[in-house]
Protein backbone atom coordinates (compact mmCIF):
# COMPACT_ATOMS: atom_id res chain seq x y z
CA UNK A 1 0.00 0.00 0.00
CA UNK A 2 1.28 3.05 -0.83
CA UNK A 3 1.61 6.99 1.07
CA UNK A 4 -1.71 8.18 -0.99
CA UNK A 5 -4.07 4.88 -0.32
CA UNK A 6 -2.30 4.86 3.68
CA UNK A 7 -3.56 8.08 3.80
CA UNK A 8 -7.18 7.88 2.26
CA UNK A 9 -7.51 4.68 4.08
CA UNK A 10 -7.16 6.81 7.81
CA UNK A 11 -9.55 9.77 6.51
CA UNK A 12 -12.06 7.36 5.64
CA UNK A 13 -11.54 5.81 9.01
CA UNK A 14 -11.74 9.12 10.78
CA UNK A 15 -14.81 9.45 8.78
CA UNK A 16 -16.57 6.98 10.98
CA UNK A 17 -15.29 8.40 13.99
CA UNK A 18 -17.58 11.06 16.07
CA UNK A 19 -16.54 13.87 18.16
CA UNK A 20 -15.81 11.84 21.35
CA UNK A 21 -13.90 9.24 19.72
CA UNK A 22 -11.81 11.88 18.15
CA UNK A 23 -11.56 13.95 21.84
CA UNK A 24 -10.14 10.73 23.46
CA UNK A 25 -7.62 9.61 20.58
CA UNK A 26 -6.38 13.57 20.77
CA UNK A 27 -6.41 12.75 24.50
CA UNK A 28 -4.70 9.62 24.66
CA UNK A 29 -2.16 11.09 22.42
CA UNK A 30 -1.76 14.13 24.61
CA UNK A 31 -1.22 11.93 28.13
CA UNK A 32 1.57 10.01 26.08
CA UNK A 33 3.64 12.96 26.33
CA UNK A 34 3.20 14.24 29.70
CA UNK A 35 5.97 13.02 32.21
CA UNK A 36 3.49 12.48 35.24
CA UNK A 37 -0.47 13.06 33.64
CA UNK A 38 -1.45 12.81 38.25
CA UNK A 39 0.84 15.57 39.37
CA UNK A 40 -1.58 17.89 41.34
CA UNK A 41 -1.46 21.57 39.90
CA UNK A 42 -1.91 24.10 42.46
CA UNK A 43 -4.24 27.48 41.82
CA UNK A 44 -0.65 29.53 40.72
CA UNK A 45 0.16 26.82 38.14
CA UNK A 46 -3.41 27.10 36.77
CA UNK A 47 -3.10 30.66 36.88
CA UNK A 48 0.38 30.79 35.00
CA UNK A 49 -1.18 28.22 32.17
CA UNK A 50 -4.26 30.15 31.58
CA UNK A 51 -2.47 33.46 31.94
CA UNK A 52 -5.27 34.97 34.62
CA UNK A 53 -4.79 37.17 38.17
CA UNK A 54 -4.63 34.59 41.13
CA UNK A 55 -8.47 35.87 42.03
CA UNK A 56 -9.46 34.44 38.79
CA UNK A 57 -8.15 31.31 39.47
CA UNK A 58 -9.33 31.38 42.52
CA UNK A 59 -12.90 31.46 41.05
CA UNK A 60 -12.09 29.02 38.38
CA UNK A 61 -11.49 26.43 41.81
CA UNK A 62 -14.90 27.41 42.98
CA UNK A 63 -16.75 26.67 39.79
CA UNK A 64 -19.18 23.54 40.26
CA UNK A 65 -17.89 21.90 36.70
CA UNK A 66 -14.14 22.06 37.62
CA UNK A 67 -12.68 19.40 38.84
CA UNK A 68 -10.71 20.56 41.77
CA UNK A 69 -10.03 18.77 44.94
CA UNK A 70 -9.41 20.51 48.18
CA UNK A 71 -6.19 18.89 50.30
CA UNK A 72 -6.23 21.29 53.66
CA UNK A 73 -6.41 24.32 52.66
CA UNK A 74 -4.84 23.92 49.71
CA UNK A 75 -7.07 23.95 46.17
CA UNK A 76 -5.20 21.41 43.80
CA UNK A 77 -6.49 19.56 40.39
CA UNK A 78 -4.90 16.73 38.53
CA UNK A 79 -3.24 17.90 35.23
CA UNK A 80 -5.09 15.23 33.42
CA UNK A 81 -8.46 16.34 34.93
CA UNK A 82 -7.62 19.53 33.96
CA UNK A 83 -6.70 19.08 30.98
CA UNK A 84 -10.18 17.81 30.01
CA UNK A 85 -11.51 20.25 31.83
CA UNK A 86 -9.94 22.78 29.95
CA UNK A 87 -10.72 20.85 26.29
CA UNK A 88 -14.03 20.94 27.46
CA UNK A 89 -14.43 24.65 27.79
CA UNK A 90 -13.10 25.27 24.98
CA UNK A 91 -15.33 22.66 22.63
CA UNK A 92 -18.33 24.52 24.50
CA UNK A 93 -17.03 28.09 23.73
CA UNK A 94 -16.72 27.16 19.93
CA UNK A 95 -20.92 25.68 19.90
CA UNK A 96 -21.75 29.01 21.22
CA UNK A 97 -19.33 31.25 19.00
CA UNK A 98 -21.25 28.74 15.94
CA UNK A 99 -24.65 28.85 17.46
CA UNK A 100 -23.95 33.06 17.68
CA UNK A 101 -22.81 33.14 14.20
CA UNK A 102 -25.92 31.51 12.82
Amino acid sequence: MNQQEEMNTTMNENKKMNKDDIKNIMLAEAVKKINYPFKNWTVQEVMKDLKVSEATANSIFRRKDFPSVNIGKTKTVTLLAYLIWKMDRKESEVKEDDSKAE
